[in-house]
């Protein structure tokens, strides 16, 4: 998924915030559904960030074009391993590893197929 860094994403120093790549790497994973012409959750069902380790590498800047690639790294019955990386012009300046618990009526819960299917691809 490509994302365009806009003001809004910047700080005082026209470089990306911080905490704004863990919003694209979000941005990214909803576009996985959307893509399918589906959305990322329903109303009882979704997933929640359960753990996240990240590595910043290097910087955006204001008006850069992104690329974040998002890969199925582990699944299992109620959660899954996603690698996110983003790149600025082929060089890789972030990457972070989401653990991500699927919920159901607020409890953990199996995952459906169909979902997995979707994040396989």
């Amino acid at each position: 998924m490509k994302i365009r860094v806009y003001y809004e994403d910047t700080d005082c120093g026209d470089m990306v915030y911080h905490s704004n790549y863990l919003n694209f790497c979000e941005r990214a994973r909803s576009e996985l559904f959307f893509q399918k012409g589906m959305l990322p959750h329903s109303k009882d069902e979704f997933f929640v960030v359960k753990e996240c380790k990240a590595n910043w590498i290097k910087s955006a800047k204001f008006a850069d074009i992104l690329e974040v690639k998002t890969k199925l790294l582990e699944k299992k019955l109620a959660s899954i391993i996603m690698k996110q990386e983003i790149y600025k012009e082929d060089e890789l300046i972030f990457e972070a590893e989401f653990k991500l618990a699927f919920l159901k009526y607020k409890k953990p819960s199996k995952i459906p197929t169909h979902i997995f299917k979707i994040l396989e691809n």
